[in-house]
C-alpha cells in the first residue's frame, strides 16, 4: 500500500449525550422500581418475592443482550456457537420476566399500584437492554481502536 494512499478508517461512537440519556434513563428507571417496591403494601414476603423477580429480570436482560450479541458475531465470524447455551439465557429470560409478571398481577393490592410497578419493570427491562447495548458498543469501538494502534505501532 502506498504511502498517504490510505482510506481514513473512523470508528462509530455513540456521542456523549447520548451515554449521558443512557444512563440517567437507567438510573431513573432503577429509582423508580426501587421506590415502588420499597412503599409497596401488603406482605413482606410480596415485597422480597418482587425485590428477587425484579433483580432476576434485570440480571437476565444483560446475560441476554451479551448472548444475542456474541451469536450475531459468532454468525458473521463463521464460528461454531453454542445451541444449549441460547436455550440456557432465552430460557433464563422467560422465567424471569413470567414469574415477576406472575407475582405482579397475584399480589392483592391496589390495581393503580400494579400498573405503577409493571410501568416501571418493564421501563427498567428496556433501559437495561439500552444501557447494554450501548456498553458493548463502546467496549467494542474500544478494542478496534486498540487493535487499530498496534496495527499502526507495528507498522512503524
Amino acid at each position: 500500500m502506498v504511502s498517504g494512499s490510505r482510506s481514513p478508517f473512523i470508528v462509530m461512537r455513540d456521542t456523549r449525550a447520548w451515554q449521558l440519556q443512557v444512563w440517567i434513563s437507567f438510573g431513573l428507571a432503577v429509582f423508580l422500581c426501587a421506590t415502588g417496591l420499597a412503599y409497596l403494601p401488603g406482605q413482606s414476603l410480596d415485597r422480597a418475592f418482587m425485590v428477587m423477580g425484579y433483580v432476576f429480570c434485570l440480571s437476565t436482560v444483560f446475560v441476554l443482550a451479551k448472548a444475542v450479541r456474541d451469536q450475531q458475531k459468532a454468525r458473521l465470524s463463521g464460528e461454531a456457537e453454542t445451541p444449549m447455551w441460547r436455550f440456557v439465557v432465552w430460557g433464563g429470560f422467560g422465567v424471569a420476566m413470567g414469574l415477576t409478571a406472575w407475582g405482579l398481577l397475584r399480589m392483592e393490592v391496589n390495581e393503580t399500584y400494579k400498573a405503577y410497578l409493571g410501568v416501571s419493570w418493564l421501563y427498567l427491562v428496556t433501559s437495561a437492554f439500552t444501557l447494554a447495548k450501548t456498553l458493548r458498543d463502546r467496549h467494542e469501538a474500544d478494542l478496534i481502536e486498540t487493535h487499530r494502534h498496534q496495527a499502526h505501532a507495528q507498522e512503524q
